[in-house]
């Protein structure tokens, strides 16, 4: 492992401190009886308080510095005076190992007084301090000039993504995204326990991996000599409670498909699904409205909520429209009770690109989400699916072909899928048996047949209606991200290139490739204010390294980063 000079040199002061007798990752206890915003808000003149967390910046002025501690919730300013920490003739702690032997980052703990400076700034006047963990890394933090500009923010999502724990200390509304995260998950919980339901826990190893359409990851159990599946829904196992006699259940259950991965999608996400006894899906849309509602008002006040150039206002009640009346209103094509090929023609005609291996229900989903999923930015419940789209789902009560099921548009996105469900057992079989010879067409999506689902389902299940709600789509249009890897901890990433050292040159070139992404040649020459030899040198050592390629158009040479 190859350190830096400033990691050399943190290296050489953790030395010190033991040298000093002074332990820098201490066992015990550390006494903390305030946070920074508690002692904000309840401040006092004289009041002796304990507090912990990360030295963040300093000043040091000789034999005082103020300096700022930030800590779970936020940063507060201390003052460390040589006198106060060190009252006898030993002054070693403040000249060595304040001055000299902390650094930014480092995690410390301070007993001392509230007093206020005479700009009115509440600080902490350090009776005391204790190491509490030595930071070997430096921060990424950004730097301000005189004139207020701020340089080398720690803001490239790869970084940041893959270093979340940086990211969390050096930007604070990170922080925020997750906290509201965490409101938003507790008012749907809270939501649901006034309603009598029950939280509940479901198998993520499954023999079958049911519950919708998606592929599936794959293991295998030793012991048992048998393969299982990390599950990509929970839906079969919940109905099964409510099989076993339950009214309600709800489940925050992580989900895994094994597939593509974009701004809206990870391979491993969350879903809160829902399922209520006796209940229909009208009845769920009902609960939906008042439960997002809620969510928008708990969360900011107001049930207008921004995201991106859009305001989405989540108060209840929601436009309603059947799936196939969007198709029609926005292609022109009305494709209620068409046959296989009408519907694929349809498709072609429209520009999609269809093969033999998609039936009606996969041709109508991408005709809609093609088509007509962009137009729906207010919250809006598509309803009224094909049997062939949802099988699943109870077939519609007045329409032929349909089933009462609706998704939830918010934004141009799905946020949530619900059913009247299912509940013939015999019917079920049928679905099953539908998608398994779509299995057998080449549909690797296709659900597999659940027999221990089936025959619970011969047992008898309550008329029923269920709901599935993606959390990370949800915290992302709550918090006006957009992207799910804003709203994850540690979204799945590409394996971690090894990261190369460059030259002078070479690092001057990638610098302003990586702002632009790509450059016309001569541009970037120009840019980069090189020699013509220094130029060439650099850019060679850009190529080998797999950094940078170079491609010819009609009209010029373009330099792009190599991905």
């Amino acid at each position: 492992m190859q350190l830096s000079e400033q990691e050399l040199v943190r290296r050489e002061k953790l030395s010190a401190l033991r040298n000093l007798g002074i332990n820098p990752y201490p066992a015990p206890l550390y006494p903390v009886n305030h946070t920074s915003k508690q002692i904000k808000s309840k401040f006092e003149d004289g009041k002796k308080v304990i507090i912990a967390g990360r030295l963040m910046s300093r000043r040091i002025q000789g034999s005082a510095s103020f300096a700022e501690l930030q800590d779970t919730d936020g940063r507060i300013q201390v003052y460390f005076n040589r006198d106060e920490i060190c009252p006898g003739e030993d002054k070693v702690k403040y000249n060595e190992v304040y001055k000299k032997l902390l650094d930014i980052g480092d995690f410390i703990g301070i007993e001392g007084e509230l007093f206020t400076t005479k700009v009115g700034e509440k600080t902490v006047l350090v009776k005391n301090f204790t190491l509490l963990s030595k930071s070997l890394k430096p921060l990424p933090l950004p730097k301000t000039d005189k004139e207020g500009n701020i340089h080398d923010e720690f803001n490239d999502p790869e970084l940041r993504y893959r270093q979340r724990y940086a990211d969390l200390v050096v930007n604070p509304k990170v922080k925020d995204t997750f906290i509201k995260r965490t409101q938003i998950v507790n008012t749907i919980r809270n939501f649901y326990n006034e309603m009598g339901f029950l939280e509940v826990e479901t198998p993520i190893l499954q023999p079958i991996p049911g519950g919708a359409a998606a592929r599936p990851f794959m293991t295998h159990h030793n012991a048992l000599d048998i393969p299982l599946y990390l599950r990509i829904a929970n839906e079969l196992y919940l109905k099964r409670l409510i099989v076993g006699g339950f009214d309600g259940v709800y489940e925050f259950a992580k989900d895994f498909r094994n597939e593509g991965m974009d701004r809206t999608h990870n391979p491993e996400f969350t879903v809160m699904e829902m399922y209520a006894a006796y209940k229909d899906y009208h009845w769920m849309m009902d609960t939906t409205e008042k439960l997002l509602e809620k969510v928008a008002m708990n969360l900011h006040g107001t049930s207008e909520v921004q995201f991106g150039n859009n305001i989405i206002n989540y108060k209840a009640p929601y436009k309603r429209i059947g799936i196939l009346d969007a198709i029609k209103e926005h292609t022109g094509y009305d494709l209620y009770q068409k046959s296989e090929d009408e519907i694929r023609q349809a498709a072609k005609d429209l520009g999609l690109e269809v093969d033999e291996t998609m039936g009606v229900g996969k041709m109508i989903d991408e005709i809609f989400g093609e088509k007509c999923e962009a137009n729906y930015i207010q919250p809006t419940f598509i309803i009224d699916y094909p049997v062939e789209m949802s099988p699943l789902t109870k077939k519609h009560r007045s329409k032929e072909g349909l089933t009462e099921r609706f998704e939830l548009m918010v934004n141009g996105k799905e946020l949530a899928n619900a059913y009247t469900e299912l509940n013939d057992p015999i019917d079920q079989r049928e679905r099953f048996e539908d998608q398994l010879q779509l299995s057998e067409k080449g549909d690797d999506e296709a659900m597999f047949i659940d027999q221990d689902f089936l025959r619970a389902l011969e047992y008898g299940m309550p008329p029923t209606s269920g709901i599935g709600i993606g959390i990370d789509r949800l915290a992302m249009f709550m918090t006006n991200n957009q992207s799910i890897q804003e709203v994850l901890f540690f979204p799945q990433m590409r394996p971690e290139k090894k990261q190369v050292e460059l030259n002078e040159n070479e690092k001057i070139i990638f610098d302003i490739l990586k702002k632009e992404k790509s450059l016309v040649l001569v541009n970037l020459k120009n840019a980069s204010g090189l020699s013509n030899k220094a130029w060439d040198k650099g850019m060679k050592g850009l190529s080998k390294l797999g950094l940078a390629k170079v491609t010819k158009t009609e009209e010029n040479l373009i330099v792009e980063i190599a991905e």
